[in-house]
């Protein structure tokens, strides 16, 4: 039966494989396909037998024992941390190689090479963007300043290329034939792309949509549907004071200028991306030890960005989930210390409009004098086709991302893109350090190296210790840089430096007996830097910090059901008032159903309730009219969140934003929860005349998908509960990718889970074998094991030196 479902699936796959720009118009592809030695019938297997009892691996000093659990989890035993990193890349290429080299291929600009003419724009977007360019800087940085750090990547990367050279044709992950093209080495250099790509995915920017919305509507506007501080906020840390002096900043006296209106909205970061972490103290607890819980919040994909993997060595044991491509656990624990890690919104990145001399562009304007640029010639293959040379200006600033050449059809505009994950850094380190570390210092000079992206990362440890800490590489700004586009030519909207890192926000043992983040605020109003970001959110962290609060014996199972918890605090503060202005007329007759069941709805997002679909679809259509009343002239602008939409829907149901001018009537808030009532219930009929019945589950229809979409057979649906501003945070397609829940003591216990399986080889059983148990809310046992304690063996593998 397994070999029938995968003949299935793959010929599915190919009848959509010439969206894939996949060659099969030549028969040796096809023929290699189903060539029963070489083909798909070799990926037709499961890892739940010992390929190997013992492995040469050169390089290795001495032997290292790997034990794979009953679910495929890894435990390396290693003499040495060079020996440990290079079995890891050995071991995780083994499960995952596929999915390493996609990702870094698409982060390094190059899918062109092996889907065709149809990945070129994005491909020159993410070399034009500077990931490369960041990800050589660091490469640079580590020969000059950290080699001990690029050794144990180089370790890796031999594991990896080690893997490689030993596959045959037969052995090639499924995507390989699919695609027809072959892996290429690993390097230190791929893996510090893989870091660059994850800064991309979780650092934004909205400066061009703000300045079309500055530009249209005015300062007064502004303030209003983007206050910088919200009231009720809950923020990361709040302090009363912060024990420190301030970096002076210059505030130069200059406004924005007038910058135009732009006609394209330019890509940002993917909405939704966020997480939770914190940690309890042991006074809270019932253990009287702290527990600390974290689940990152990306792209639902198969295969999982996690991988989970114990490594260990005579000094410490490590374990939790790393990310295919680098080294060591990412969100974990140790003998010692727990951490789990949010993404610290940040505006990091900002736009600088480029004023060059001539057509040359060869010089550009900088405090009244020409300064020299320079190019890059990016040379892109593209799988048959010739190849297409982009060139590529650099300013002081940065790489000019768009201009006539891309993305502005042939306006004479140029924007460069200044980013701090341009510039050195060391993350790597980071996570090599944390795996180590033993107490709350060695975790705050781990974190030092790390600066994009901006991360949350939550402490917790045998000692008794929580903390919290803010890291990341914050530039000096006045009050409002960044928000707009920027004048390249004056220095005054140049960064004045950075914030040092002793003034980053931290908190140590609070006397409310907890730490949370969750994507809000970092810190509360009167920290002594500006801090801005349009990607907070205002829900998730209220509902933590509220349950957290009021909890005491906590328990692992309290945490577990904290990160499940399905109650949606944006309804249960919105919705009583829009049933409130809801029009008599739209009660009658058949929307009183709808209104019957939003009116006994608890507010909790369950899977099987009809209540979530019916408020997201009409709080939707609601945005909608509204919007759509605006007169953007065609533009892309900026929307108010949902939390300073809700608090003028209560606190300024007349204001004029609510107003529709293209009428002879003053609109207000309660036209427009009429207007998306309505169109909630025609969105809602016609969605039952096709279904049996209305669950948010089905409505919201989370999909786990390929990470390439249209291969649909290798990916599937969960139903769940949950949503967008809700803690247990899954939408259709992003949401808690890993949940991780460590209660330290003299015996530390850990649980998680994953939605997919340890191995990317969609004919396995171990490619999908947990998301059940995720679906469920359900956890498997994670704790640190001896090789004595894993009973529960699929089979051991000894890699020995050559």
């Amino acid at each position: 039966m397994k070999y029938i479902a995968f003949f299935f699936s793959l010929t599915f796959s190919l009848l959509v494989a010439v969206g894939l720009s996949i060659n099969l118009a030549s028969l040796p592809p096809l023929a290699s396909i189903f060539d029963p030695f070489k083909g798909f019938w070799q990926n037709a297997y499961s890892e739940d037998h010992n390929p190997a009892e013992s492995l040469f691996l050169e390089g290795l000093s001495e032997p290292v024992e790997v034990i794979f659990d009953e679910q495929l989890v890894p435990h390396i035993f290693a003499g040495s941390e060079k020996d440990l990193y290079m079995t890891q890349g050995y071991v995780t290429a083994a499960h995952r190689l596929w999915q390493m080299e996609f990702q870094v291929l698409a982060a390094e600009g190059r899918l062109s090479e092996i889907v065709g003419e149809m990945a070129l724009p994005r491909d020159r977007e993410m070399r034009r963007k500077g990931l490369r360019f960041g990800a050589r800087n660091k490469l640079k940085h580590l020969q000059e300043e950290d080699p001990e750090t690029l050794s144990m990547m180089q370790a890796y990367a031999d594991g990896v290329n080690a893997y490689i050279r030993q596959l045959s044709i037969g052995q090639l992950p499924i995507e390989y034939k699919l695609l027809d093209y072959r892996p290429e080495p690993w390097s230190p250099y791929k893996s510090l792309i893989f870091l660059m790509n994850m800064a991309e995915i979780l650092s934004g920017d909205h400066d061009f949509t703000y300045t079309n919305t500055r530009n249209l509507f005015g300062d007064s506007w502004m303030e209003h549907l983007f206050p910088e501080t919200p009231e009720g906020i809950v923020p990361v840390i709040s302090r009363e004071s912060w024990g420190f002096e301030p970096e002076e900043v210059i505030m130069p006296e200059i406004s924005y200028p007038d910058s135009g209106f732009f006609e394209k909205v330019f890509p940002g970061k993917e909405p939704g991306y966020g997480s939770n972490n914190w940690a309890v103290a042991g006074e809270k607890t019932e253990s009287g030890y702290p527990i600390l819980a974290n689940d990152p919040h990306l792209a639902l994909n198969l295969p999982s960005l996690w991988y989970a993997i114990q490594l260990s060595t005579p000094q410490n044991t490590v374990k939790g989930a790393s990310l295919p491509g680098a080294l060591g656990v990412i969100s974990g624990f140790n003998e010692n210390i727990a951490w789990g890690i949010t993404n610290a919104d940040r505006d990091v990145r900002d736009w600088y409009k480029i004023t060059f001399k001539d057509d040359s562009r060869s010089e550009y304007l900088y405090n009244g004098q020409w300064i020299k640029s320079t190019f890059q010639l990016d040379t892109i293959k593209v799988k048959g086709q010739n190849d297409f040379i982009d060139t590529v200006v650099y300013t002081h600033y940065g790489p000019v991302v768009y201009d006539k050449n891309f993305m502005l059809e042939g306006k004479q505009l140029n924007f460069a893109l200044k980013w701090t994950a341009h510039a050195p850094s060391n993350e790597q380190r980071t996570f090599l350090a944390l795996n180590r570390a033993g107490n709350y210092q060695e975790y705050l000079e781990a974190i030092s190296h790390f600066a994009a992206p901006a991360q949350n990362f939550a402490f917790a440890s045998v000692d008794g210790d929580i903390a919290m800490t803010v890291q990341g590489k914050f530039p000096l700004k006045w009050s409002g840089q960044g928000k707009y586009l920027m004048d390249g030519s004056q220095s005054a909207f140049e960064w004045q430096g950075y914030i040092p890192d002793e003034h980053h926000a931290k908190e140590v043992n609070p006397g409310k007996g907890f730490v949370s983040s969750a994507n809000q605020h970092p810190v509360s109003p009167n920290y002594p830097y500006y801090v801005f970001s349009d990607q907070y959110e205002y829900y998730r962290n209220r509902r933590i910090n509220q349950q957290l609060s009021e909890m005491q014996g906590i328990t692992i199972a309290d945490m577990m059901k904290l990160q499940l918890d399905n109650y949606d605090l944006h309804a249960a503060e919105n919705l009583p008032y829009m049933l409130d202005n809801l029009d008599s007329i739209d009660q009658a007759g058949a929307a009183g159903k709808w209104i019957r069941i939003l009116e006994d709805w608890d507010y909790f997002a369950e899977a099987n309730e009809p209540a979530p679909a019916l408020f997201q679809s009409w709080w939707r259509h609601f945005q909608q009219k509204l919007f759509g009343s605006w007169q953007d002239n065609g533009l892309p602008i900026a929307y108010p969140s949902k939390y300073t939409l809700s608090l003028l829907l209560k606190n300024e149901p007349t204001g004029i934003w609510f107003d529709d001018l293209l009428t002879t009537e003053k609109e207000t808030a309660r036209h427009w929860i009429n207007k998306g009532f309505e169109d909630m219930v025609v969105e809602i009929d016609a969605y039952m005349d096709s279904n049996d019945s209305l669950t948010w589950a089905e409505y919201k229809s989370t999909h786990i998908d390929h990470l390439i979409p249209n291969l649909k057979p290798f990916g599937r649906k969960a139903l769940v509960g949950g949503g967008k501003n809700i803690v247990n945070a899954s939408s259709a397609d992003w949401g808690p990718g890993w949940r991780m829940v460590v209660a330290l003591g003299p015996e530390i216990e850990a649980f998680g889970i994953y939605p997919g399986g340890q191995s990317g080889n969609p004919g396995s059983k171990f490619y999908d074998n947990l998301i059940d148990e995720w679906e469920n809310g359900a956890y498997i046992s994670i704790d640190l094991r001896n090789r004595s304690d894993l009973d529960r063996v699929l089979f051991k593998t000894i890699f020995n030196p050559d």
